[in-house]
C-alpha cells in the first residue's frame, strides 16, 4: 500500500471534520435551516477577510471571483495596471483583455516581488489608470507581492486595488479594511481546507460605488444581485450546498485554532521547508520574497524535475507541484498551506531527499530533515 500525501499548493488536504460536514444529507437552500448555516458562514468570512463589508460566496473556482472583480468594477476601455510576475498575473492580463480593458503590463521576473517604486512610477505616468490588479501570493512562483505598501499608493488615488488572495487569505494576515484593499478574492481549495468549488470576493465601499456605475455585461457574476440575496442569508442561484456545510465547519476549525496561530504555523512550516532545501544545496525560487503558502526550489543540475515530480507522485505517493512555462522540469513547489502541520513538512522533506537520491543526486539522507526539525522544534510544547 502507498498512502497518498497531497502536498501541492491546491487542492490541499481536507480535514475529516470538514469531509463529514460535506457528507451530511442535502437540505433545500430556500429554508431557514440553510439560512442559519449560511449566515454563520458569512460572519466567519468577514473575520477571515478582516472586513466589515459583505464577503460574497460564489459557486465557482477562484478564477470565477477574479472574473467577477473585472466585470463588476471595470468597463470596456478602462485602463488598468497588471502586475505580471507569474501564471496568475498572466491570468489578470488575459481577463482584462477578454473584457476589453486597456491593460498596462508591469512584468516582474518570476520568483521576485514587484517593486513599489515601479508601481508608483507607472501610476504617475498614467493618471487615468482605474485599477491595479495583483496577486498577494503568486502561487506559480512562490513569491509574495508587497500589497500593504501598494495599497498606500492606491487609496489616495481614484484607483481600485484588486488582489488575488487565493494563496494568501488564511495563510498570512491580509486585513482588507486596515490595508485599504478594494477587492479581495480567494478560493475554497487552499488555506480554507475545502474541496474546489467555492470562490469568495469582498468589495470596499468605493468598489461597490464603482460597480454601481460600471456598464459591463454580467449575469451569473452580478455581485450586486448576489450581495442583495446573501444579505438575506440566501443566494441568487442554487449554491453548492454541501460545500457550504463544509465551509461552516472549516471556519469553525479556523476560529478554534485562532488566526494568529494559523499564520504562525504557516510561517514556521515555510521557514522549515526553506531551511531544508538550503541544507540540501537547492537554490530557492523566491529567496527574497518567499510566500508562506509554498516553497519553490530549483532541481540540481542533471536531475529532470518533471521525472522526479512524476516519481514522487506515482511511485512514492507524494504529490508536489512542478514548474510552469519556462520553469517546467526545473523546479518543485512544496506546499505548507491549509490543513498541514510540522510533520507534513517532515514527510515532504524526507520524500524529497529519497527521490533525489533515487535520481543519482548525492544526498546525505536526513540532512534536510534535520534542518527542518531545528526550525520546528521551536514550536513544541514544554
Amino acid at each position: 500500500m502507498i498512502k497518498q500525501l497531497l502536498l501541492a499548493p491546491g487542492p490541499t488536504p481536507v480535514p475529516a471534520r470538514v469531509r463529514a460536514a460535506i457528507a451530511r444529507p442535502i437540505i433545500h437552500h430556500r429554508t431557514p435551516q440553510f439560512g442559519q448555516l449560511f449566515g454563520r458562514a458569512r460572519e466567519g468570512l468577514r473575520e477571515l477577510f478582516g472586513t466589515a463589508s459583505d464577503v460574497v460566496t460564489l459557486s465557482a473556482s477562484g478564477t470565477g471571483a477574479m472574473e467577477a472583480a473585472i466585470v463588476n468594477c471595470f468597463a470596456p476601455g478602462d485602463k488598468v495596471l497588471v502586475v505580471n510576475g507569474g501564471k496568475f498575473g498572466e491570468r489578470w492580463l488575459k481577463l482584462a483583455q477578454t473584457y476589453s480593458l486597456v491593460p498596462i503590463e508591469l512584468r516582474v521576473e518570476w520568483g521576485h516581488a514587484v517593486k513599489v517604486d515601479d508601481v508608483e512610477r507607472v501610476l504617475g505616468e498614467n493618471p487615468d489608470i482605474r485599477g491595479v490588479l495583483i496577486q498577494g501570493s503568486e502561487t506559480s512562483t512562490t513569491a509574495c507581492h508587497p500589497v500593504e505598501q501598494i495599497a498606500a499608493l492606491t487609496r489616495t488615488r481614484d484607483v481600485l486595488l484588486v488582489v488575488d488572495g487565493i494563496t494568501a487569505v488564511g495563510v498570512y494576515d491580509v486585513p482588507m479594511d486596515k490595508w485599504g484593499i478594494d477587492v479581495l478574492v480567494t478560493g475554497s481549495q487552499k488555506a480554507m481546507m475545502l474541496p474546489p468549488g467555492l470562490a469568495f470576493i469582498a468589495l470596499s465601499d468605493r468598489a461597490w460605488q464603482r460597480a454601481a456605475s460600471v456598464c459591463q455585461p454580467r449575469f451569473y457574476f452580478d455581485l450586486a444581485r448576489e450581495r442583495a440575496s446573501q444579505a438575506k442569508n440566501s443566494t441568487a442561484y442554487t449554491p453548492a450546498i454541501s460545500l457550504i456545510f463544509g465551509l461552516d465547519e472549516a471556519l469553525t476549525m479556523m476560529r478554534e485554532e485562532g488566526y494568529p496561530r494559523i499564520y504562525a504555523r504557516h510561517a514556521r512550516c515555510a521557514q522549515a521547508t526553506r531551511a531544508a532545501a538550503t541544507a540540501l544545496g537547492l537554490k530557492l525560487l523566491a529567496p527574497d520574497s518567499p510566500s508562506p503558502a509554498a516553497t519553490g526550489a530549483f532541481m540540481p543540475e542533471g536531475v529532470d524535475g518533471g521525472k522526479l515530480h512524476g516519481y514522487l507522485r506515482d511511485k512514492m505517493g507524494v504529490a508536489f507541484a512542478g514548474g510552469q512555462d519556462h520553469l517546467k522540469g526545473k523546479i518543485l513547489r512544496i506546499a505548507h498551506i491549509g490543513y498541514m502541520g510540522a510533520f507534513d513538512t517532515i514527510d515532504a522533506v524526507a520524500a524529497l531527499e529519497m527521490a533525489l537520491r533515487h535520481f543519482g543526486h548525492p544526498v546525505e539522507l536526513g540532512r534536510g530533515v534535520g534542518a527542518a526539525q531545528e526550525v520546528l522544534m521551536s514550536a513544541l510544547p514544554d
